[in-house]
């Protein structure tokens, strides 16, 4: 399969958020646009996140991630992996029976809804190690108020009479991840890699530019494009939720991260997957979907649980 030289959108948030009624409009086209052309968009000139908070959580992954395996296993914690460490070899992409190359930590809502029963939304487990809660309570309050704008502009062009797309993620069950993929040697197991094809759950993962190469999203021409930013700006893709909801009009874009560069150096990467309440009703944007009366009406923790069991997480 051959690489596509095209080159994804890219979008000035201040546009958006301090821009004329023009500017705002346009950039609300230009994400719905991309999003149903490629899945994904890159957001720059934010300022909701600052480089130096990007700074110290890389340096912090590094040295968590550095730790021996018993040290780093002290923080498992059962219910699919929604909180603290998740080891090496654990998750494998939907259909792929070959696990990833790589461990994780999750940390989940910061602000949870009060009375809530769904169980997901657990206490957040913080290592006694320097930094760490302040750096990535910081990371997930500023990406989570970023997906929120992206989510209000969105809706403004395919829901403009409605709430539904931003509401139900004010408060989600949404997930910062800290990725480690460890040097690759020569033992790999055959056909492993990083992260093989798939698409994400949630209604748009928001990730923070990587430290290594090796991001690449699958086309509509079935090609695959090479995702390199520069590092103070946000790639934005749509997940399997958001894709159920306007009937496929824009669908989850199947990515993957290769082996490639020097393998012999670890790689980090910090997504951010923005979920709904767990109870909130996955239906069809009436008005946008073209078939609605196909969608599916399922729960948001209905249709998580159904990927996270595909995925080797429950």
């Amino acid at each position: 399969m051959t690489l596509s030289t095209k080159k994804l959108p890219e979008l000035s948030l201040p546009e958006y958020t301090q821009g004329s009624a023009a500017q705002k409009l346009a950039f609300a086209i230009a994400l719905k646009e991309s999003l149903i052309e490629y899945g994904f968009v890159i957001i720059k000139d934010q300022d909701m996140v600052a480089p130096e908070t990007l700074t110290d959580a890389y340096a912090i992954m590094a040295k968590f991630y550095a730790q021996s395996e018993t040290e780093k296993r002290k923080y498992i914690n059962t219910g699919g992996g929604h909180r603290g460490y998740t080891p090496f070899g654990t998750e494998n992409a939907k259909g792929n029976k070959v696990a990833d190359l790589k461990e994780f930590w999750h940390v989940g809502q910061i602000d949870a809804p009060q009375n809530d029963d769904s169980g997901y939304y657990q206490d957040n487990i913080w290592p006694n190690f320097d930094r760490f809660e302040e750096t990535f309570t910081s990371l997930f309050s500023g990406l989570e108020g970023m997906g929120l704008i992206l989510l209000e502009a969105l809706a403004s062009q395919i829901d403009p009479n409605n709430d539904y797309l931003p509401d139900m993620a004010r408060q989600g069950n949404s997930i910062l991840r800290l990725l480690h993929y460890p040097p690759i040697g020569e033992d790999v197991t055959p056909n492993a890699v990083r992260a093989a094809a798939h698409e994400d759950i949630n209604l748009i993962t928001l990730l923070v530019a990587a430290n290594g190469k090796g991001l690449q999203l699958l086309t509509r021409e079935n090609e695959w494009l090479e995702v390199d930013t520069d590092p103070s700006c946000i790639i934005v893709d749509a997940g399997d939720m958001l894709a159920h909801i306007t009937g496929q009009k824009i669908p989850a874009t199947t990515h993957r991260v290769v082996n490639t560069g020097d393998l012999s150096k670890s790689r980090y990467s910090i997504p951010f997957f923005m979920h709904p309440r767990p109870d909130s009703m996955l239906r069809p944007i009436e008005g946008f979907c073209e078939n609605p009366e196909k969608v599916e009406h399922i729960t948001a923790r209905e249709s998580l649980e159904i990927r996270l069991r595909e995925i080797g997480l429950l």
